[in-house]
């Protein structure tokens, strides 16, 4: 079913909320300069060549042999690093391959990250994500040091809504459940019943044994579990800025070129993108299905690093890429993770007052899924 009612800031007398832009990184602290370690060596010798060769084997179908030598002297520091610092890097699907391959430890959707923080021995986690991705495992771990390597990375969808705008939807929809989708602050989370992810937001709706409920901030998300539940959806206007550009007419170009292509796509994307996929889920369910199904050429409709993710692991799938880069994402680095490990630097806090509240909206997701 379409959706019951959408919702955005100017329904409430307020004016759109600005996407997070670029802003300047804070200097090192005195404190950071304080417990920082020597800096390695960054030289490309025959010893870094030989420590990182297995690695390299794992991306050599997507990483040119003249870029190696840039990236395997930082690949060596990171994970001997990691040891030393007692740390572990999470990554999602959409980090780059050098990143996802070769110095991760945990790799996955929002959902897999989520589940997978509350399980992390270490005392320190890397989260080489987005901004909310490192607070939510901040929220689930507020014992831990969680740094992420550019706190200027955000999120078109989180920006899109704050814990005041649920406020007044709650106030607007007395009674209705609010469910957030996890690309969302900590801000937002503490403000609602439960989270959700790409993967389970269909069960976390039915779930709550109501008629109607509200999911913010992805209308397109929201659009897509209307059509897939008999439950009313009240939706916000956010979106995300790397899906919402794709196009049903874009897709439409690649069947008419190619009729045996399959295209599978992330919900984020507008509805007529789904009318042509031949699958619709999110970036776990998309690369399980392409290892399943193993097709001879595909087209993934979401970031553009996922496809060279699963390039570098399934050699004879052919990857056709409608290049989409998340400016947010691609702001995680080699170099700045390095940095992350030396310095300890861009912890990551979240208000000790919304934490509690925050974390009972995401586990009560997790505990659903588990």
């Amino acid at each position: 079913m379409p959706l019951a009612e959408l919702y955005g800031p100017e329904n409430f007398g307020l004016p759109p909320h600005a996407r997070q832009g670029a802003l300047a990184r804070a200097p090192l602290s005195v404190a950071e300069k304080a417990r920082a370690l020597p800096m390695p060596s960054l030289d490309w010798t025959p010893e870094v060549e030989a420590a990182t060769a297995h690695l390299y084997a794992k991306v050599q179908n997507v990483i040119p042999p003249v870029e190696w030598p840039f990236m395997a002297p930082y690949v060596k520091a990171i994970n001997e690093l990691k040891r030393e610092r007692d740390a572990v890097i999470l990554a999602h699907n959409y980090q780059t391959p050098e990143i996802f391959h070769c110095v991760s430890d945990i790799v996955g959707d929002s959902l897999q990250l989520a589940i997978e923080a509350t399980k992390v021995k270490a005392s320190t986690i890397v989260q080489c994500g987005v901004h909310f991705m490192a607070e939510t495992s901040k929220i689930l771990n507020p014992e831990k040091r969680v740094l992420i390597p550019d706190s200027r990375a955000g999120c078109s969808l989180a920006s899109s809504i704050t814990g005041a705008d649920v406020r007044l939807l709650r106030e607007k929809f007395p009674g209705v459940p609010v469910v957030a989708y996890v690309n969302t602050s900590a801000d937002v989370k503490a403000e609602v019943d439960i989270c959700c992810t790409s993967s389970n937001a269909v069960q976390v709706v039915e779930s709550l044994g109501v008629d109607r409920v509200i999911m913010v901030p992805d209308q397109y998300l929201a659009k897509y579990v209307a059509s897939q539940t008999k439950v009313k959806i009240i939706a916000w206007k956010g979106a995300c800025e790397v899906h919402e550009r794709f196009t049903g007419d874009e897709l439409r170009l690649y069947r008419e070129a190619d009729p045996s292509v399959k295209i599978i796509a992330h919900p984020e994307c507008p509805p007529d993108v789904l009318a042509e996929a031949d699958f619709t889920g999110s970036t776990a369910h998309m690369i399980n299905w392409v290892k399943t199904k193993h097709p001879k050429r595909v087209v993934m409709i979401t970031e553009c690093s996922m496809a060279d993710n699963v390039q570098a692991e399934l050699r004879d799938v052919e990857m056709v890429r409608p290049c989409n880069l998340c400016p947010h994402m691609k702001r995680i680095t080699l170099a700045k993770i390095l940095d992350s490990l030396v310095y300890l630097r861009e912890e990551v806090t979240v208000d000790p007052a919304i934490v509690a509240p925050a974390r009972r909206s995401v586990e009560r997701m997790i505990n659903l899924n588990n």
